[in-house]
């Protein structure tokens, strides 16, 4: 596949040039097919491996042979070669050979080697080179006979401006020059937009296709990259946004070229689909100049390649240095446009090795000066300094002229050793695969290890088994799936699936995104602003429905369905529904529990609500509800009406010394009238001994939930400042006595004991009754201030008014005539 030798019919050879998105790989591809045997050459592994495994699933993995610096796969007779440049099998003969972009003949570093296959590998019929226009001029000039093809874009390319990462259209690709750049823009994007794919030149070719998969699948919406972009991956970019405008060349840091911008750019469109490209807020923006170069794909022509010797002098080391330096002048026709390449990594190895009496003693003969030179040619993958390069390319070097002039177990297992682990975090695990692709690079040269093929193998599966984890790290770190999955979920109403499973939890695409309870949807908790607004929007897609047909039967559901805490919560079926908020148990208002379902359902799903609650304060609280309605509907009136309305607006308990001159003011028949209303009057309260019933305080506490009281199971409970309403304390069968609170039937059983008592203490069987201490007694009694125990009030047993109550008059006439009164016989003096 060298040159032609003389008598035999000139290659063919063919330059397809144009922009991107031309679709010259294909048609190089589909040309090679149509030979008996074909060889291409392209700029990245990971290029190379897609190409691979598109003429595999065409022509079936024994017709085709994938050879690149780390990675062989040769089967027994190939007919099909995919390589990198670098590694083309310069000595194989094939029908139809092609390099692609060959554009990169102008690349410092690279660019020799581009160079070298443009001038020299042809195919026995049929050459092409695919790459940009500017290279035409200098291609004609090269090569005489050459057939340039251009072919248009096919789709449009225009600028869409300056726009910040979080306003970003969907299916763009942001493209940094930086390892640290690219991880700061997906962590940003992962926090604002919900995840990214991370693609970068460094990257296994298993963990590039796989962060490329997410791309593609629409399981994430954006791509942070370098330029390794822009060397033909193909990937369903619509937009393209530079996050800055320079970068390290190898050499110094630079602005982008023009045609540099138009390769990435160009990334965006597919096929006929039309792209657009951009830069990030934090970029310059293009001058407008550039932005027309970029759209009309107008660029100044390249004037010079890059051109080093490809057939070196291996006679001596000083002959090796020669013809290494040898200008491009010394070529027959004096080599226009071409230019001598700087010096190079591996040139650079050998000079330090020069320096090594070692080395020099050792390269004297062409055999150990040609392993010297392929020593020195050792990519450096880890990006190490120059000196620990140089020390692994002198220890390749002594090993390969030593006594077994193999690399054995013993030099390969320890280093083998060192990155056969799979912990660590993801620049951890990128070192190791940097490590790998050394050791793959090595183990691929049969001629440089004993045990070529063991090593290869297990090199091969340590580099995928590191480029799994690394993909789960990647993902890990710059992907919020649940996010990216309920934000896809969101474009695509069609394709998503959303499910209420039977134990409520509720899935989109396989996501589970929350939990639905009653007519409460609990989202997931996303750990981010973005992550809560895609879970809150998703939720509604997956549970409206759902919450609107259940707010429907909890309209239609009877009282037996409903129950209600202390706490103020009303369940629906065991499951919270809604919160009371305010009113009382006669007249309740509720908040519905979450915000989801149309705002009807939830109308009539409150107002029933709120109905039960009515109806079980008048199951509950029926004492307190039928004095109530005495009061509205005029059935009482007079003092017991006062008495009554007291009692409703305190909850059911009063301190009867608030009272006292009312209660000496009724009447017999109006003390009968509140009997009948179930109103106990104790010595110390005034109370419905109803609403102290287990039922009627769980009701009556949750009205007043709000309240910051909380009283102790048992015994007495300090007040807390400010205290709590009288609704409080009868909610919890409680009165105020002083500065604490004591339950009412304890006080009238306090009542009796003083009455038994014939002391001023209480005896130890009372207070261990009323589960009180002896300090506590005394305070009590002191706060009520009572100097002996009164009897409680009985119906039958008149009770004569104070002396200054109106009422004092009325009862000094309605009193019987002092004859009539029956007098008590007067006793006798005893007799000493």
């Amino acid at each position: 596949m060298s040159d032609r030798s003389a008598g035999q019919a000139p290659s063919r050879v063919v330059a397809v040039l144009g922009p991107t998105n031309t679709g010259k790989t294909h048609l190089a591809v589909e040309r090679m097919l149509g030979h008996a045997s074909g060889m291409i050459g392209l700029p990245l592994r990971l290029l190379a491996r897609e190409v691979y495994e598109r003429i595999v699933r065409a022509r079936g993995q024994a017709s085709v042979a994938l050879i690149t610096g780390e990675e062989k796969i040769i089967p027994p007779r190939p007919v099909y070669f995919v390589c990198t440049v670098e590694a083309m099998p310069m000595e194989r003969e094939v029908e139809f050979l092609a390099v692609d972009e060959i554009q990169l003949a102008a690349d410092p570093e690279r660019g020799h080697v581009f160079t070298s296959r443009l001038l020299h590998a042809r195919g026995r019929f049929e050459t092409m080179f695919l790459g940009a226009s500017t290279l035409a001029p200098l291609i004609r000039r090269l090569i005489p006979d050459v057939e340039i093809v251009s072919r248009e874009r096919l789709s449009s390319l225009t600028y869409a401006g300056s726009k910040k990462l979080t306003r970003l259209p969907r299916r763009s690709a942001i493209v940094a020059f930086s390892t640290e750049q690219v991880y700061a823009i997906a962590e940003l994007i992962r926090r604002q937009r919900g995840g990214a794919a991370v693609v970068m030149g460094s990257l296994s070719p298993r963990t590039r296709n796989a962060q490329v998969a997410l791309f593609q699948s629409g399981e994430v919406d954006f791509l942070v990259a370098t330029d390794a972009i822009g060397m033909g991956l193909n990937m369903d970019v619509d937009h393209v946004a530079f996050a800055g405008l320079r970068k390290f060349d190898g050499r110094r840091t630079r602005w982008l070229h023009a045609h540099e911008i138009a390769q990435i750019a160009g990334r965006a469109g597919r096929h006929i689909r039309d792209g657009t490209f951009g830069v990030t807020g934090e970029a310059e923006e293009l001058d407008e100049d550039l932005v027309e170069q970029v759209v009309d794909h107008r660029f100044d022509p390249v004037q010079a390649i890059e051109w080093r010797n490809a057939r070196l002098d291996f006679d001596t080391l000083p002959d090796l240095l020669r013809s290494l330096v040898q200008t491009p002048a010394s070529l027959q026709g004096g080599g226009p446009g071409l230019k001598l390449t700087g010096q190079a990594l591996d040139e650079t190895l050998l000079r330090r090795a020069l320096q090594d009496g070692e080395v020099k003693r050792i390269g004297r003969s062409r055999g150990t000066i040609m392993r010297l030179w392929e020593a020195c040619q050792l990519p450096d993958f880890q990006k190490t300094t120059l000196d620990e390069h140089a020390r692994l390319s002198r220890d390749v070097f002594m090993a390969l002229t030593g006594k077994r002039g193999r690399l054995t177990d013993d030099w390969f297992a320890p280093r083998f050793a060192e990155v056969d682990r799979d912990d660590g975090q993801i620049d951890q695990l990128s070192a190791r695969l940097a490590g790998v692709r050394t050791l793959s690079y090595i183990a691929n040269r049969p001629d440089w290890v004993a045990d070529a093929k063991g090593w290869r193998e297990r090199t091969r599966a340590l580099e995928d088994r590191l480029s799994d984890v690394l993909h789960e790290r990647l993902t890990a770190r710059f992907v919020d799936r649940k996010t990216t999955a309920l934000i896809r979920s969101l474009h695509d109403r069609e394709a998503s699936l959303a499910e209420v499973a039977g134990d409520g939890v509720v899935t989109v695409d396989g996501e589970a995104v929350g939990h639905l309870e009653g007519v409460r949807f609990a989202p997931s908790s996303g750990g981010s602003a973005l992550a809560d607004r895609t879970l809150k929007t998703a939720a509604l897609r997956a549970v409206g429905p759902e919450i609107a047909r259940r707010l429907g039967r909890l309209a239609a559901d009877a009282d037996t369905a409903f129950t209600v805490s202390p706490d103020g919560d009303v369940l629906w079926q065991g499951a919270l529904a809604a919160r009371i908020i305010g009113g009382d148990p006669f007249s309740p208002r509720i908040r519905l529990i979450g915000d989801l379902g149309p705002q009807a359902a939830r109308d009539r799903a409150q107002r029933r609500i709120e109905a039960f609650l009515s109806s079980e304060a008048g199951r509950a609280l029926r004492d307190l509800r039928r004095l109530k309605t005495a009061i509205e509907t005029g059935t009482l009136t007079g003092l017991p009406r006062g008495l009554a309305f007291r009692l409703v607006e305190a909850g059911g308990v009063i301190d009867r010394r608030e009272v006292e001159r009312d209660l000496a003011a009724l009447s017999h028949a109006e003390r009968r009238t509140l009997k009948t209303f179930a109103v106990r009057v104790g010595v110390h309260s005034v109370w419905l001994p109803g609403v102290l019933k287990p039922r009627g305080r769980a009701l009556a506490q949750a009205f007043v939930a709000d309240e910051p009281f909380h009283p102790r199971a048992e015994g007495l409970t300090v007040i807390p400042d400010p205290p709590p309403s009288p609704r409080a304390l009868s909610a919890h069968g409680l009165r105020a006595i002083g500065r604490v609170a004591a339950p009412v039937e304890t006080l009238e059983r306090l009542a009796e004991h003083r009455r038994t008592a014939r002391t001023a203490d209480l005896p130890d069987a009372a207070l261990a009754d009323l589960g009180w201490t002896t300090a506590e007694a005394r305070a009590i009694l002191g706060a009520l201030r009572v100097p002996r125990a009164k009897q409680p009030d009985r119906s039958d047993r008149p009770v004569a008014p104070p002396k200054d109550s109106p009422f004092a008059a009325l009862a000094a006439l309605t009193a019987p005539p002092a004859s009539v009164r029956r007098k008590r016989p007067r006793r006798k003096a005893r007799s000493v």
